[in-house]
Parts: structure tokens; sequence; C-alpha cells
């Protein structure tokens, strides 16, 4: 049955909404989408580039101090930042360090033998499609809000597209048709529509919280754990490889529920921040962390993720959601797959738009035809 005149009409506002939005915005969300889908295995594309990551598994694991000492002795001169664990069992661990002429690389570490297996440049596959997707390469205070701004017209794409597509949950399972292109296109820009309708929600929802913060509403910082010697008194030191295994054993003695990620030395190398997960869900590595001082081994204080309040948990949960790392390689291929479906919603919305252009010419320039 035909719609009402007033229903039928609010559908068509939706629909010049949802087109305009499209057209408009179509290359410069389509490039966002793109660049952050693949940022999603960005890790594994470096692993792919850099023979330096990649490692053969073994039966044991070599200790975190072993691991610290192995970098230190390949580069003396040069200042340790952090070292992270690896990102999968054939991935070596990884070393942020500070050149003698203030570059950042990292030193790459066999986590089974404790070797050091090379160094890379800092500026990677990862760093380079992290900073693209996050601020196009622009000044983070210009970059950030502008591409976080399009969580605003992707969430009115959403919410136009449930009036424009009646009964769209009944579209999960059409196979498209391809009598011709327009219907072809059509389906298949719907159907990739049904099935991510939950992702770009998601994305919508994360994308309009960094633009809060980029604005000045970012959660307050938790307490910091001061670490000796890193008030800048003390000179530039190593730290002492046996003492770090001493403060992870005395952490999961305390603390056995954290899975350690990562470490920070502290800059006289005296202190320890050590991170990584325990029993709070979906937040950050950092969000749990403890300190430790390497002279006496003794703890200085626990960070629980748990005891965040809920703005700083929001601060948190942000990125695990927004790019599927809170889980292993299954939940970052399902996010890769629906980031690819949202950057062909992209394309296809358009070229639908230059197909429906194309069948209105011709069909005015029959109408022409027939009236002479």
């Amino acid at each position: 049955m035909p719609e009402p005149p007033r229903k039928a009409a609010g559908r068509r506002r939706w629909f010049d909404l949802h087109s305009w939005i499209g057209l408009k915005l179509c290359l410069f969300m389509g490039f966002v989408c793109f660049t952050g889908t693949l940022a999603v295995f960005a890790q594994e594309l470096d692993w792919l580039l850099h023979a330096e990551m990649r490692v053969t598994p073994g039966a044991q694991r070599a200790n975190w101090g072993t691991m610290v000492d192995a970098v230190q002795r390949a580069h003396p001169t040069w200042t340790l930042q952090g070292l992270s664990a690896p990102h999968a069992s054939r991935f070596a661990a990884r070393a942020q360090m500070r050149t003698d002429d203030g570059r950042l690389r990292f030193v790459w570490v066999d986590p089974y033998s404790g070797k050091v297996t090379g160094d890379t440049h800092w500026f990677n596959v990862h760093r380079l499609l992290r900073n693209t997707h996050r601020h196009l390469m622009l000044p983070v205070k210009y970059g950030v809000p502008l591409v976080a701004a399009l969580a605003i017209p992707l969430l009115l794409s959403l919410v136009s597209s449930l009036f424009i597509y009646k009964r769209w949950w009944r579209g999960f399972f059409s196979w498209p048709r391809a009598d011709r292109p327009r219907r072809l296109w059509g389906d298949i820009h719907r159907l990739c529509g049904v099935w991510s309708l939950w992702f770009v929600a998601l994305i919508a929802l994360t994308g309009g919280w960094y633009l809060v913060e980029s604005l000045g509403g970012k959660a307050a910082p938790p307490p910091k754990i001061s670490l000796p010697g890193n008030d800048g008194s003390a000179a530039s030191a190593p730290a002492d490889p046996a003492a770090i295994d001493r403060a992870v054993a005395l952490l999961r003695q305390h603390w056995p529920e954290l899975r350690v990620a990562g470490m920070q030395p502290g800059t006289a190398g005296t202190g320890l921040l050590i991170d990584g997960q325990a029993q709070a869900w979906l937040v950050r590595d950092r969000a749990n962390v403890a300190g430790f001082d390497l002279r006496d081994g003794r703890l200085l204080g626990i960070q629980d993720g748990r005891a965040l309040d809920v703005h700083q948990r929001i601060a948190e949960m942000a990125d695990p959601l927004h790019f599927g790392s809170f889980g292993g390689w299954p939940v970052r291929l399902l996010w890769f797959l629906a980031g690819a479906a949202l950057t062909a919603l992209s394309f296809t919305g358009v070229y639908l738009y230059g197909l429906r252009v194309a069948d209105a010419l011709r069909s005015a320039r029959k109408r022409r035809s027939h009236e002479t």
C-alpha cells in the first residue's frame, strides 16, 4: 500500500540528509575509515616488513630482567624508556630507547632467548596509520577535533538510514540482486549497512568521545606513583636487571591477577613502573600500574583500574572499543571486517548517487526525444 503523504515526505527528508552527508563527506570519511581499518592490523604489517620483529616460539620465556639487560648491553649509551611484551607468540618484545642525539628507536628482543634481534625506526607503519587516522598528520590540536567531528555526520547517517530502509531488520540475509548495476550496488550498500549497524554506532560514540576530549572534556588522570630520582636531581643510569626480576616476583605475590604488559624504568634507574591487564575490564594497560623502588625492592603503590571513577573509566574504555584491542586476533579480525564494511559504505553510497544521477539524465533525454 502507498505511504501516507506526510510519512513519505518525512522519509524523503531523511533520504536527502543521508545523500547529502554521503556526497559531501564520502572521500574524507572513506579515507579515515580505511586508515583506521588498516590500523587494526598495523603491527602485523610491521611484522611482515621488519625481520627484527619475527621470532620462533620456544619452550620457555626469558625473564623481564634478562630482556632489559640485553637491550641495555646492546646499546649502552641509549636511554631505555620502556619495554613492552610481545604482541603475539611470533613477535619480539619491543624496547623504546632514546639515542644519544635524541632520536627514538625500537629495539627488538627475542622473548624466548632473551637476545636482541635488531632495531628499527620509531616511525613505522603502525605510527603512520595511527597518526594519519587520528589527526591526518596535522598538529594534534587541529587534526584530532577535525577527524573526531566525523562522529556527528556518521551518527546522522546511521539514524537516517533506519528511517529510509523500511523494515531494515529483514535485510540481514537479503542477497544482492544483479539484474542491473543500480539495484546491485544498492543491495550491497544496504547489506553492508545492516551488518555493520552495531559497529557504526560504536565508532560514532567513541569518535564523539574523542571530540569531547579534544575540546577540553578529558578525564583527570589518576594520581601518579612517584619514582625515586625522577625529579631530575639524579643522573640518567641503567636499571638493575636482577632488581627488576625481584620486583616482578614481588608483584606476583601482591597482585597475582595482573598480567604484565610492559614496564618503564625511572630515569635514574632506581624506580620502575609495571602495567598490564588485571580484573578491570575494557581498560588500557596503563590503567593498572604498580611502582617499585629498585634500590630496596619496596612496593611504592598500586593503581587498580577498578578504582577509577566513571569519567576516567569511559576515557580508558574508548581506545579498546574503538580499535578492538581488548581481545585476541578473532576480535581484531571482526573489527577489521566491520571497518572494511564501513569503508565500503562510504564509497558505494556516492557511487549509487552517481548512478541515480545518470539514470535521471537518461530518462530526461528519452522524454525530450519522445516529445520531439
